[in-house]
């Protein structure tokens, strides 16, 4: 008998490390990024890049005023996100790809008021993500929205917990019409949270996964445009609403 209630809790013991195991190797285990992600890591004539707290972008030249703050997508390697960064970086704004834990967002809500506090310099921030990284960087809007001057969302939308109807802020979601993950529903569905003068652009022909640069992503559906007609649609949308904030 003492055997036997041995074995029976070694067993309740061992299933919850398995799973526990298997959550960790799964979150560690990011997808992307691919080599154009990798080749935009260096620094170019226009942009210095560092990597050491987060994934820097800074624009040589005049000091740049506007932050743009990227909360990268659930279990996406954050250096996926370079090429798109670079691209933004290049036209005079400091960018900043935060890494996450477990590189999943939901661990590191909070991570922007660091990437504020360490940029005195710095006027005004737009924070913002891809997917999961989106929903969080709403979050942190609706709890410190006084300090945030946009936000957008790619592939993305708020919690509903995350009610942003009534503030006062700008926001441009950014979605994909073959998107296999967040549904044009999905979106639509989001409108209740978000502010009415909330700007919506959809890209025609565009999936989920290359909202980045880190290859296919299980469950979503095939483009219909290249990486880089998505990625130039994405950099143009960003940039007109960067400018049109001031």
């Amino acid at each position: 008998m003492k055997r036997v209630k041995f074995r029976w809790w070694y067993t309740l013991i061992l299933i919850p490390l398995l799973i526990i195991f298997g959550f960790l190797v799964w979150a560690s285990t990011p997808l992307g990024p691919m080599p154009e992600a990798i080749a935009a890591l260096e620094s170019s004539v226009d942009v210095d890049v560092s990597q050491e707290r987060w994934i820097t972008f800074t624009p040589m030249g005049n000091a740049p005023e506007v932050g743009i703050i990227i909360y990268p997508g659930g279990r996406v390697d954050p250096r996926s996100y370079a090429p798109t960064a670079h691209a933004i970086a290049r036209q005079g704004h400091l960018v900043v790809i935060v890494p996450m834990p477990l590189n999943l967002a939901v661990f590191g809500v909070n991570k922007a008021e660091d990437v504020i506090t360490s940029f005195p310099n710095i006027q005004n921030w737009v924070v913002g993500g891809h997917s999961l990284g989106g929903s969080m960087a709403a979050n942190y809007t609706n709890n410190n929205f006084e300090s945030i001057d946009g936000l957008y969302l790619w592939a993305s939308y708020p919690a509903d917990s995350d009610d942003l109807s009534d503030k006062f802020i700008p926001v441009i979601s950014i979605s994909a019409s073959r998107d296999g993950l967040i549904t044009q529903q999905d979106v639509e569905d989001s409108r209740k949270l978000l502010p009415e003068s909330t700007t919506w652009a959809v890209i025609q022909g565009g999936n989920h996964a290359q909202f980045g640069w880190y290859g296919e992503q299980r469950g979503d559906n095939p483009a219909m445009i290249s990486r880089e007609e998505q990625q130039a649609e994405v950099v143009e949308r960003m940039l007109q609403f960067i400018e049109g904030l001031w």
